[in-house]
């Protein structure tokens, strides 16, 4: 809308899009349908578009007691693939027609249970939690917020929530079942923080799929770490600087992964001859490394997006299915 041109009426947005006042009504204020808007809705929104309409969200929140806001609380944010994740969530609430509170507090449940208390005293209309510990019910259970719909991504926490993630189990599988193809068996596991689902949920899949071949992955081929490229490089050390060293690693983040190549060049180990090396996740430099990682893929964005949806079923009171979303091997150099 042009500065000092009045602003459309829904009147005169229903006429030029040649549907009923009350059509145009509920398109615009309403989240986009499960299974997208219909041609006659999407010519409401073209038009109002063209004609510059904003919603006047302060007086729909008095009429509805709705603040058309969600709350998220994202650790980890300076890792790709969960601001990957963030910036799904941000499409798929614009497109619906939500703004987005974030907070990003250190992965500690303390910082996170102050976090959501902030978001819930802003009155969203529903929160997003993806760094939840696990067992996270207790949790889950003591935090005051009443009928406030909730929604669990990346990492489920056995919280009892409806959950949106990747197929983790499947992921740390497909990990396995890729390494004994190339004919590793001496392997080993950096694990990850246990408080983790994503990390547990990975090794759970590749023991079970070891398990299948008739390995046994013994504890002291396990080494837990956190997901950064320092746990990496820690927990790399502590498996490769000894004489009787694993042919093959399995890391359930690629930021892991990154720290354990770091640990191999200092050892003058060559990738994959000496050492085959898997991640996961994708993120974008792990296709750009010296030794190009193969890693399993985590469909990030879509977890955002899928997350957003369910959310706004819930809060519109319809039921919502937890989802694992497929995850996929990306075969490169370092295996």
């Amino acid at each position: 809308m042009v500065s000092g041109q009045r602003a459309p009426t829904l009147k005169e947005i229903a006429r030029r899009a040649g549907v009923h006042v009350s059509t145009a009504s509920r398109v615009l204020r309403q989240s986009e349908p499960a299974d997208g808007w219909s041609a006659s809705a999407l010519r409401v929104r073209e038009v109002a578009d063209q004609l510059g309409y904003q919603r006047n969200v302060w007086a729909a929140s008095l009429r509805t007691r709705r603040t058309t806001t969600i709350g998220v609380v994202m650790t980890r944010l300076t890792d790709g693939v969960v601001a990957t994740t963030y910036q799904g969530i941000e499409h798929a609430a614009t497109r619906a027609g939500y703004s987005v509170l974030l907070s990003s507090p250190p992965d500690e449940e303390a910082a996170q249970r102050r976090a959501i208390e902030l978001l819930v005293g802003r009155q969203v209309d529903g929160l997003l939690l993806s760094g939840l510990h696990r067992p996270g019910r207790d949790f889950v259970e003591s935090l005051r917020v009443g009928d406030l719909p909730m929604l669990t991504l990346t990492r489920h926490a056995d919280a009892g929530l409806p959950f949106v993630g990747g197929d983790d189990v499947r992921g740390g599988r497909i990990a396995a079942r890729h390494l004994l193809e190339r004919g590793h068996t001496d392997l080993a596991v950096i694990g990850g923080p246990g408080h983790a689902t994503t990390a547990t949920d990975r090794l759970r899949g590749f023991r079970a799929q070891l398990a299948d071949a008739g390995i046994t992955l013994s504890d002291d081929r396990i080494v837990a770490s956190d997901f950064e490229v320092h746990g990496g490089t820690a927990a790399g050390r502590a498996l490769l600087d000894r004489p009787d060293r694993p042919r093959a690693i399995f890391a359930v983040s690629d930021t892991i992964a990154i720290g354990v190549l770091g640990v191999a060049r200092d050892l003058g180990l060559r990738i994959p001859d000496d050492l085959a090396l898997i991640g996961y996740n994708d993120i974008p430099v792990a296709a750009q490394l010296p030794v190009p990682l193969t890693t399993v893929r985590s469909p990030a964005r879509e977890i955002g997006e899928t997350a957003v949806r369910g959310l706004l079923d819930l809060a519109a009171g319809r039921n919502v299915e937890s989802r694992r979303l497929p995850v996929e091997l990306m075969v490169r150099g370092s295996t």
